[in-house]
């Protein structure tokens, strides 16, 4: 008899968990990258669906590691499709919902009253005018490990060096090069379009032949306790409205689903 009690009860806690959950919306985890361009899809999906969205924007290796520690969240959008891929294999993410959804690319950004002409492209770092070069972090964001290789393919890494500074990601990354408190910043493109940055700075993309592809993948979560509303936003990523959406912002974007 006490067993049945704990099971039923055991049972209603978890019913209430997942009315819980979907009452506060769908929990997104999204790379920095995607700050001006996920919410305008978000509210497209919301205003389709009448199911509410919660975004929550970080690193996404700093996600990876919450996610395997159990992190309350439903979808993952990554900026590495590896971070997805590992999640998988180890049967915390659901396997046939991953979905290589853009590609995105760096730029060298400066703010106007800089003086400093980026259209000289990574070789004007070496300037003694360009005394601070924000990155994100390379231990955790995707944008920083591609913001190394690029400066290693062009042997500028080990002579700016000292002058990088890191961002916990690669929105903080933009924000100190756009407050000043570095001289310019190697960031992505989509957040060199948003507003802000567009209309305070300019910058000159980097070959994309000089980092590795920047290939970003999403991912229900095996956790989520709303997967089919969760899988219906994966497969929104897909449409029409969220593919013109990712383009505005720089966003390479797949001809077919992967």
């Amino acid at each position: 008899m006490m067993r049945s009690c704990r099971v039923a009860l055991t049972l209603t806690l978890l019913l209430l968990a997942g009315e819980i959950a979907a009452a506060q919306g769908l929990a997104v985890a999204a790379a920095s990258d995607l700050q001006t361009a996920l919410p305008a899809i978000a509210a497209e999906f919301e205003q389709d669906t009448k199911q509410p969205v919660r975004l929550t924007f970080g690193s996404s290796g700093n996600f990876f590691a919450q996610m395997q520690n159990g992190a309350p969240f439903d979808v993952f959008l990554s900026a590495d499709i590896d971070y997805p891929r590992r999640l998988a294999s180890s049967g915390q993410a659901e396997r046939g919902s991953l979905y290589m959804y853009a590609t995105g690319h760096l730029v060298l950004w400066t703010r106007n009253d800089s003086g400093i002409d980026v259209r000289r492209g990574l070789p004007v770092l070496n300037e003694q005018s360009v005394r601070r070069i924000a990155i994100a972090n390379p231990e955790h964001a995707p944008y920083g490990r591609a913001a190394v290789a690029a400066l290693r393919h062009q042997r500028l890494y080990d002579g700016v060096r000292a002058k990088l500074v890191l961002g916990e990601n690669i929105s903080q990354a933009a924000q100190f090069a756009q407050s000043g408190s570095a001289d310019v910043g190697v960031l992505a493109l989509s957040v060199a379009l948003s507003p802000t940055l567009k209309s305070t700075g300019s910058y000159i993309e980097i070959p994309e032949s000089w980092y590795p592809a920047i290939e970003q993948a999403a991912v229900v979560l095996a956790s989520s306790r709303q997967k089919t509303l969760a899988q219906q936003f994966v497969d929104y990523l897909k449409t029409p409205k969220s593919v013109r959406i990712l383009k505005s912002y720089g966003f390479a974007v797949p001809e077919a689903p992967r």
